[in-house]
């Protein structure tokens, strides 16, 4: 319940009758009363079948009618592939009836037909229910004759209308909420924010609830016709659309009954005979005693299929056929297609290792095998003697590389500190980057790097 204040009507199956539906009221914390009563159409009358009937009238008066439903849907044969028409050994299914898109709410007392439309969504289905109702219901009071005989407003194209909506919340629920969504005159609709007017809770328990603070900004003047059609449409809605029965248009003509007790007849036994001892009904339980030898089980009737003229018997089973062989015959073809292709493709890669050997072969005899005999492989470097320098500490890459000599170290970074060991600022030069023996010394001068000749060299690069 969203709201005990609120006016609830709740949806309750009648205890006497199955074909009856009470609709309680309540506001305010009161309890339930019955205010309205939903009467179906005996599906057993002979004017029930094929048709969806359904009326709210008085609780108290059952011949009083507040207004009625009546759809009857159109019915179209269903298309079957060949395998489900072998399926029913040629028997044509029963033409299956087409939900409408749309039905009328006719109110009595004044007359007056209010049209439900459902709006096609492309993920929901029917998502929303559109529906209009007068501004102005009855006529004004007057006491002149003229205006007594004058139509009602109702009739009128040019009553001004309040446009409804019915939505659904979501896919997955089956609640409702009713909006008011704009004005419509003359045909032309002005839309307006949705102002919520009625909820619809689906469940175990049904109920509408009218949204009562939003009612003063309907301007609506037959308030208990916007009642009927809230309460009436929604529980159209819910069996034709959310819900839809296995046969709510009472296709079959009777009505479905449930057998009472599902035990088998006890068995008939001659005048003569003795009677057979024991219970003949059998518990099901494992406390149960086991049936008696002499009680035959029970026989089952088969339904007897509908009879079909064997002119249109024959003449679907020649169809099927005919449909066998056609699609065997593509079938086949599609194979003899699938295996010329395999077998193409099959050729063409064979002709290019041809071409390709037949090119490899002619470009052997015009060249020879001249060039592609690479000789033996070089020799690798010889690798350091781990038995050198080995007490300078950890060993170093030794690069075999020809590389320029170094320039002589100038005069001014001072002699190089005295030891026994290699210790010093740098380790003892390696052979490979040595000066030659035959480099004359520099002399003393002003100036650094000089060869002694008075004249400034520019300094070389050691590694360009």
């Amino acid at each position: 319940m969203l709201d005990e204040n609120l006016p609830t009507f709740y949806f309750r199956q009648a205890s006497d009758n199955p074909l009856s539906t009470v609709l309680y009221f309540t506001q305010n914390g009161s309890e339930l009363a019955a205010e309205y009563t939903l009467q179906k159409l005996n599906p057993a009358l002979p004017q029930a079948k094929n048709k969806y009937a359904i009326a709210l009238g008085d609780t108290s008066t059952q011949g009083i009618i507040f207004a009625e439903v009546l759809i009857e849907p159109e019915f179209q044969q269903p298309t079957l592939s060949a395998a489900e028409i072998r399926a029913h050994n040629g028997v044509p299914p029963a033409p299956a009836p087409i939900i409408p898109e749309s039905f009328a709410i006719q109110l009595y007392n004044p007359d007056q037909q209010v049209v439900v439309r459902g709006e096609k969504s492309t993920w929901m289905g029917r998502e929303t229910f559109e529906f209009e109702i007068p501004q102005q219901t009855f006529r004004m009071p007057s006491a002149s004759q003229i205006d007594r005989q004058q139509n009602d407003p109702v009739a009128s194209s040019l009553t001004p209308k309040i446009m409804f909506k019915w939505k659904r919340e979501s896919k997955f629920s089956k609640d409702m909420a009713c909006y008011m969504t704009g004005r419509s005159v003359g045909g032309k609709k002005s839309k307006e924010p949705d102002i919520t007017v009625a909820l619809y809770k689906h469940g175990r328990e049904q109920a509408v609830t009218i949204y009562e603070p939003n009612l003063q900004r309907v301007e609506v003047e037959d308030r208990k016709g916007l009642e009927i059609v809230l309460l009436l449409g929604a529980e159209v809605i819910r069996e034709i659309y959310l819900t839809p029965g296995r046969d709510s248009f009472n296709v079959d003509g009777a009505p479905t009954t449930k057998r009472k007790n599902s035990r088998p007849l006890a068995p008939a036994h001659a005048p003569g005979s003795p009677k057979p001892s024991g219970d003949p009904y059998v518990m099901t339980s494992g406390i149960g005693t086991s049936s008696p030898a002499n009680v035959p089980p029970p026989i089952t009737q088969q339904p007897t299929p509908p009879q079909q003229d064997p002119a249109e018997l024959r003449r679907q089973q020649t169809i099927a056929q005919q449909e066998e062989r056609e699609r065997e015959k593509r079938d086949k073809a599609e194979q003899k297609r699938i295996k010329k292709m395999l077998d193409d493709e099959e050729k063409e890669r064979r002709r290019r290792e041809a071409a390709v050997e037949k090119e490899t072969e002619r470009l052997r005899k015009e060249f020879g095998m001249a060039g592609q005999d690479y000789g033996p492989k070089p020799n690798l470097p010889p690798r350091p003697d781990p038995s050198f320098n080995s007490n300078a500490g950890p060993s170093r890459p030794v690069l075999h590389l020809q590389t320029p000599a170094l320039p002589p170290r100038p005069l001014s970074a001072g002699p190089r500190p005295h030891g026994n060991g290699p210790g010093g600022w740098f380790a003892p030069p390696m052979q490979f980057f040595g000066p030659p023996q035959g480099q004359p010394q520099p002399k003393p001068g002003r100036r650094r790097g000089g060869s002694g000749d008075g004249k400034m060299h520019k300094k070389k690069s050691t590694f360009f």
